[in-house]
């Protein structure tokens, strides 16, 4: 059993044990000690405790622990990146503009390399990976930082793909259409293996990192470093021209093979629904190094670490797309309910009459994830999902107010589209310039911002109002 060592005080995040420590410190980290079976009932309890860190130090057939649920508030994402919730995506933004370079540093000091494995590799004898849905395929690698490197530039890309073990030393890889698939296509052209490595088990600066929305040529690991606000320390992997974040729990090393594909899937996604099975590129592993007693990390599919995660660094490039064309965005937030890929809520100072509609076509043209778009004014709550609504229904008019594009391109992972071709649409829900004010004045209370609920009343325990014997009437 792995046990996590005391901390009494909160400081900056740097790896993902000190992670781990802060969340038992601050009563956020539950144990699950009984053995639990890694066929769907590790993830079920995961699910259940949606929210909170659940460390599982018992699963059947391993001796490595599992945790699941490290940043699955906004709260914790906050906490883990040194800022206030509400400035997640600013300071996201921030990470991406100014990005901090790596420290090397020597194997010998590398955490991740105090195991080096590199004969009789078996994936799922070796590592605790959980079928998590019904009608998943296999075992999965949901947590897993896949890191490629450019042959040009010698810059790396880093980033989630989905990984099916499909044989002892080899993944199947659902590996979308963006930098890692250039860079694996442009070898594949050239019949050669594009090297990788698979960290799981990194700080969460780094985790959220990966997912940032950047141009080709920026390493996510420098994203990481400014997030950190200190270089991310990186060691070289044993068997692959990689470099990988030193303090990781668990590294994977391997090569995309050219030319080979594999049946992978189907596997529920973030949609909550399930991605299809097809052929998918191959991984063949050639290395696995690790901690002396390595705490494997697994996220729950659709929950709302996976979903959280997605959804800050979108925030982040979105803000700052729609600040291009509206320069008075002050915030945006991807919605719970919108799978936090598909529903934008976007907060706006409008100056001048269409700006609404221009900001809608701004986060259209971020991602072809969005679908829908709702504008809204300074005075809307974007956090509360019934604030939002409530401008939706009191300050928009579909025949006034209503974008909506057809035959754009959207998410495969949507059952609504045409294989991803679907109609998006936009809702201005902004005041017009114009109106009476006292039309749109919001009623408030004098004073109810002040009332502190549990020092003006109690429970009430005197006898009751009835009289004996009276009855229901």
């Amino acid at each position: 059993m792995t046990t996590l060592a005391p901390s009494s005080t909160k400081r900056a995040t740097r790896t993902f044990r000190t992670w781990l420590d802060a969340l038992q410190a601050d009563g956020r980290l539950d144990v699950v000690e009984r053995t639990v079976d890694l066929r769907f009932e590790l993830a079920a309890i995961a699910k259940r405790l949606d929210g909170r860190a659940v460390l599982f130090t018992s699963v059947a057939g391993h001796t490595m622990p599992v945790v699941c649920g490290i940043v699955s508030t906004r709260a914790m994402i906050a906490d883990a990146c040194g800022c206030a919730e509400r400035d997640l995506a600013h300071r996201f933004a921030a990470a991406v503009a100014e990005p901090v370079a790596v420290t090397p540093v020597a194997r010998a000091d590398a955490p991740c390399k105090e195991r080096v494995v590199l004969d009789g590799i078996d994936l799922t004898a070796m590592l605790p990976l959980p079928v998590h849905h019904e009608h998943d395929a296999g075992q999965y690698v949901t947590a897993g930082l896949f890191i490629v490197r450019d042959p040009v530039t010698r810059k790396q890309n880093v980033c989630i793909h989905r990984l099916q073990a499909i044989g002892p030393n080899r993944f199947g890889a659902l590996i979308l259409p963006r930098h890692t698939h250039h860079l694996q296509a442009a070898a594949e052209r050239r019949g050669e293996a594009l090297e990788c490595a698979i960290v799981i088990g990194a700080d969460p600066a780094t985790l959220l990192a990966s997912q940032a929305s950047t141009p080709f040529g920026v390493d996510e690991l420098e994203v990481a470093g400014a997030l950190r606000g200190a270089p991310l320390p990186v060691v070289r992997c044993e068997t692959v021209d990689i470099d990988v974040p030193a303090d990781a729990e668990i590294v994977i090393e391997g090569r995309i093979l050219p030319g080979v594909r594999a049946p992978e899937g189907p596997f529920g996604e973030f949609p909550k629904y399930y991605g299809p099975r097809s052929d998918k590129e191959v991984v063949e592993v050639s290395a696995i190094t690790h901690r002396a007693d390595p705490i494997f990390y697994d996220i729950v599919p659709a929950a709302m670490e996976h979903l959280l995660l997605g959804a800050i660094p979108r925030e982040a490039s979105l803000l700052e797309s729609v600040r291009q064309t509206v320069p008075t965005v002050r915030d945006v937030r991807m919605s719970v309910g919108g799978t936090c890929r598909y529903h934008a809520v976007v907060q706006i100072e409008k100056r001048v009459e269409g700006q609404g509609k221009n900001a809608i076509l701004a986060a259209f043209a971020n991602s072809f994830d969005i679908k829908h778009v709702t504008v809204v004014d300074p005075d809307v709550d974007i956090s509360d999902p019934s604030e939002v609504e409530w401008a939706l229904a009191t300050r928009f008019q579909g025949d006034r107010d209503l974008v909506l594009v057809t035959g754009a391109q959207g998410s495969k992972l949507d059952p609504s589209t045409d294989d991803g071709l679907g109609a998006k649409l936009g809702f201005d829900c902004t005041v017009p310039l114009d109106a009476d004010a006292f039309r749109y004045l919001r009623v408030r209370i004098p004073g109810e911002d002040e009332v502190d609920p549990t020092t003006v009343a109690r429970p009430r325990t005197g006898p009751p109002f009835a009289a004996p014997g009276e009855g229901a009437r």
